[in-house]
């Protein structure tokens, strides 16, 4: 992985070199793992002329599997003292190796870390890296792809198991927990992000926070968790009925949703608009007469974070790339009754390659648990 990660830098140094700038400081943490291979808490990375680069922290690595593990070709610094800020150690590095310009990530750094910097080397023009490496973050390799394999597998086998035990009368808290326990116990470094278990009238919503309220006979089941492995984090979303045979408006929900969710996967294709496939999705519910429900976005970028870009969305610009890994997961919430989500993560594929690798494959079927 040393190679990936040098060469990684590199193409970021070629791009700070083609705007007039001698070196990057890369603060946002993810972006630093992408770079470096590690994020210890609060740690820099200066990406300098002729390959001087240098990871700055505030405490030794820990290489525990929740920062990652160190490019071990990678040179880091560990500041002496408390509360010193590795970027205001790292742009002094690099006036000290007589860099002119640093490009820096203004959508990250605070108004006073950015006055820091300035004051520390006036001599350093500072300029806006932008979301250069967020861009560079979209296509995925095959290494990063397979880390979301496994992250979907794993989320797969907690979900499998938590459909196999007796739900009635335990709480959305009780069982949103037993999933992330699970997701531990079969691997993961832990949950992508706060998982969601909404029952009855709280069915559908996204992102709900799990209530005390107890699984009844008869309420919809919605699910939404995701695996973090080894940083990369990936999402699945279903929804249940349970304990009975489900009722015709139920039924009739769910196979709406479930078209919506068909659609916005068979658009995913290299060339394919953004806004076409949250389109093809949106337009299933909206002729329902769903539209005003709907979420703001149809699905969106995974990766290093669970929420990356792109976003599919009816503004959003730009086309999709192959090996881009997305969410599609449309949703109806109807108030006081529930609703459906039906969440995946996919892989853009060509269709010379079969087109979508669908990765969470949790059976979509309408279960009565």
């Amino acid at each position: 992985m040393s190679d990936v990660y040098a060469a990684r830098r590199g193409l970021l140094r070629d791009r700070c070199a083609a705007a007039g700038n001698a070196a990057a400081l890369i603060t946002r943490p993810a972006n630093v793992r992408y770079l470096s291979g590690a994020s210890p808490l609060g740690a820099v990375l200066l990406v300098g002329p002729g390959g001087e680069d240098m990871l700055f922290c505030a405490g030794q690595p820990s290489g525990e599997a929740d920062e990652g593990r160190l490019d071990e070709n990678l040179r880091f610094s560990v500041l002496a003292g408390p509360g010193a800020d590795p970027a205001v150690a790292a742009a002094d590095a690099a006036s000290a190796a007589r860099a002119d310009s640093l490009a820096v990530e203004e959508h990250h750094l605070t108004v006073g870390r950015h006055r820091a910097l300035s004051s520390v080397a006036p001599g350093l023009r500072l300029a806006d890296l932008g979301n250069a490496v967020e861009q560079q973050r979209l296509v995925k390799d095959e290494e990063e792809i397979a880390c979301l394999r496994i992250a979907a597998e794993i989320a797969d086998q907690a979900l499998g198991e938590l459909l196999e035990s007796i739900l009635v009368g335990r709480t959305e808290r009780h069982l949103a927990l037993e999933l992330e326990r699970r997701l531990v116990d079969h691997g993961a470094d832990g949950p992508a992000f706060p998982t969601s278990v909404g029952t009855g009238p709280h069915s559908g919503r996204s992102r709900h926070r799990p209530s005390d309220r107890r699984v009844e006979e008869g309420d919809f089941l919605s699910v939404c968790l995701g695996a973090n492995y080894r940083g990369y984090r990936c999402e699945i979303g279903r929804t249940f009925v349970i304990g009975t045979t489900p009722a015709d408006w139920q039924i009739e929900l769910y196979d709406l949703v479930f078209a919506a969710q068909r659609a916005g996967r068979e658009a995913l294709l290299p060339g394919a608009a953004y806004r076409d496939v949250d389109h093809a999705a949106r337009s299933v519910l909206d002729s329902a007469g769903h539209g005003e429900a709907l979420a703001a976005w149809t699905g969106h970028g995974v990766g290093l974070e669970i929420d990356e870009d792109p976003q599919l969305a009816p503004t959003a610009m730009g086309k999709l790339d192959a090996c881009v890994p997305v969410t599609v997961e449309p949703g109806v919430h109807l108030p006081g009754r529930g609703g459906v989500r039906i969440d995946d993560t996919l892989v853009v594929r060509p269709e010379a390659d079969g087109g979508p690798e669908l990765l969470t494959i949790t059976t979509k079927e309408l279960l009565a648990l």
